[in-house]
């Protein structure tokens, strides 16, 4: 009765991700539990969250290697990955299931950097621009309910915003990663979509020093005066100082993308016998509710809303 935070299958979004062929599935070795599946299976997973009151999935592409290029630009094929799966989806299910887009070249290119770089490996924020507007009206066109831009340019979601009026696409959505951070988490993720091999270099020029949090009050404030509906903190668990800030400052939805390495880190953990894998997720993805968070993207996303339906 007296409970202040309350989680439900509402509050979750499950990211998927997308393999190439058909009746595909690919295990992700650094990630148990988590698998890449060709489109129709992807469908069928759509389905599954639908049936388990999950109101979006969020999709990541693992493009195959010889569709990767410099400029990344299989990210503007009509025919991508990206854009069968959106279509799939919204022909099988219609708005029974919500569709988040991620917008960033990393899965196209082949040096792993989410744009385009320059002699020297430096990633040129101003020229990536045109080439994530063109990316995010792509999946728009494909039926994409909501762009998340995950590329940390300064200016795109003013950009991207512009470029989807312009298309009469008035009610896709944008949510922000307005705070990503510059992380060790993100390994897992990395092989689930091809690029821990590919990537040269880092990417602390662009995503956020772990040691700032002022910093990313601002990079939010940005991103709401461009046009964002909503913004996440990535990664979630090390950053609940940020969501609380931003849910008071801001006052709008606060999304925490609970990442490839904290998911990984408790089916290890779990395995290992340090505490019950069920009792972990529960009280981590709470944890996120109790910080502000109106939504979680998490790979616990379906046995969560399991356990929570029991």
């Amino acid at each position: 009765m007296v409970r202040e935070n309350l989680l439900t299958p509402a509050d979750l979004i499950w990211p998927l991700f997308i393999a190439d062929g058909s009746n595909v599935e690919e295990p992700v070795t650094s990630l148990p539990g988590v698998s890449r599946w060709s489109v129709d299976l992807i469908v069928e997973r759509a389905k599954e969250a639908r049936d388990l009151g999950i109101p979006c999935i969020a999709l990541f592409p693992n493009t195959p290697s010889n569709k990767r290029s410099d400029d990344g630009a299989e990210a503007l094929n009509v025919d991508n990955l990206m854009c069968r799966a959106t279509k799939a989806i919204k022909d099988a299910l219609g708005d029974d299931i919500g569709v988040l887009t991620d917008v960033a070249l990393d899965p196209y290119t082949t040096h792993g950097q989410d744009g385009l770089i320059d002699a020297s490996g430096y990633v040129e924020n101003d020229r990536t621009l045109d080439m994530l507007t063109k990316q995010a009206l792509n999946q728009a066109n494909a039926g994409a309910d909501i762009i998340a831009p995950s590329d940390m340019m300064d200016g795109r979601i003013g950009a991207i915003r512009d470029t989807l009026e312009l298309a009469h696409h008035h009610n896709v959505q944008i949510m922000s990663y307005a705070a990503k951070y510059a992380s060790a988490f993100y390994g897992p993720f990395r092989d689930a979509v091809g690029s821990s091999g590919t990537l040269k270099g880092d990417k602390k020029s662009y995503q956020m020093d772990a040691a700032n949090s002022d910093e990313a009050m601002r990079e939010i404030a940005m991103d709401i005066a461009e046009g964002a509906d909503s913004v996440m903190v990535k990664p979630g668990l090390a950053y609940l100082d940020i969501i609380y800030r931003a849910k008071n400052e801001f006052n709008v939805p606060v999304f925490a993308y609970q990442v490839s390495g904290e998911y990984a880190l408790v089916a290890a953990g779990a395995a290992a016998g340090i505490g019950d894998r069920d009792a972990l997720m529960m009280e981590k993805l709470v944890a996120f509710k109790r910080a502000g968070c109106s939504g979680i993207l998490t790979y616990f996303a379906a046995d969560a809303a399991r356990l929570l339906h029991e």
